[in-house]
């Protein structure tokens, strides 16, 4: 065995940067297995806030002494910031688009993402590889919007979305649990296998994206 050194050439990692953006609203109705999709381009996205919460202490006392140490239910959810929304968000976000006519305080419709993140290194910059991010059972919480008088320093407007998730269901060594969020890096799977799924999340000339579930999206990266 040999001794372990640091900061070796090309193994000086970092991650940064967001991009190619995707929302699958979830419809029931819809023929898709997963009922996420079709596939629907985000653009402006100016960040993605990933916020696991809960899985918290809980000590289990005997024999005068720290008998067990049991964890809550992780949770998961975050925050999404942009310049703009697709009009299919609109529903995510409690309006009802009716002849043009944008009605608030309606229903918050279920919805899915998919965003890329992008990973460095040292030697090969930007161009190391990159992640995919999936995220299921999302729903958007009512959020702030300010409108402001144009000046000699105009702003874009940005917005701001909280979301909250409910897990799907995942199999893991024949054993079923649950999740809101995959990760996939570029440099661990398979090319072909990585390109035959962002053929079903982006879509292709011939079928629309849909978000598959964890099961599928396993099933495709190990196939």
């Amino acid at each position: 065995m040999a001794r372990i050194e640091w900061d070796q050439i090309g193994e000086k990692l970092f991650e940064t940067g967001i991009d190619r953006g995707v929302l699958y609203v979830y419809d029931a109705s819809n023929e898709i297995e997963s009922h996420y999709g079709p596939a629907v381009a985000w653009n402006g996205l100016t960040s993605i806030t990933e916020t696991p919460s809960g899985a918290d202490s809980n000590k289990q006392y005997a024999d005068n002494g720290i008998y067990a140490n049991l964890r809550g239910v992780e949770e998961f959810g975050g925050t999404i910031e942009a310049f703009m929304s697709p009009d299919e968000f609109a529903e995510c976000d409690g309006q009802k688009n009716i002849s043009g006519v944008r009605v608030s305080g309606q229903t918050r419709k279920a919805f899915g993402l998919c965003y890329r993140t992008l990973e460095g290194n040292d030697t090969e910059g930007l161009d190391h590889g990159y992640k995919l991010h999936l995220v299921y059972g999302a729903t958007a919480s009512p959020s702030d919007r300010t409108y402001e008088t144009v000046n000699e320093s105009p702003e874009a407007g940005s917005l701001s979305w909280e979301y909250d998730t409910v897990p799907v269901p995942i199999t893991i060594d024949g054993v079923e649990k649950k999740t809101s969020l995959l990760t996939i890096s570029s440099r661990e799977v398979k090319k072909a296998n990585l390109e035959a799924l962002e053929d079903i999340l982006y879509g292709t000339a011939n079928s629309e994206g849909y978000l598959p579930l964890p099961d599928e999206v396993i099933s495709i990266i190990t196939g």
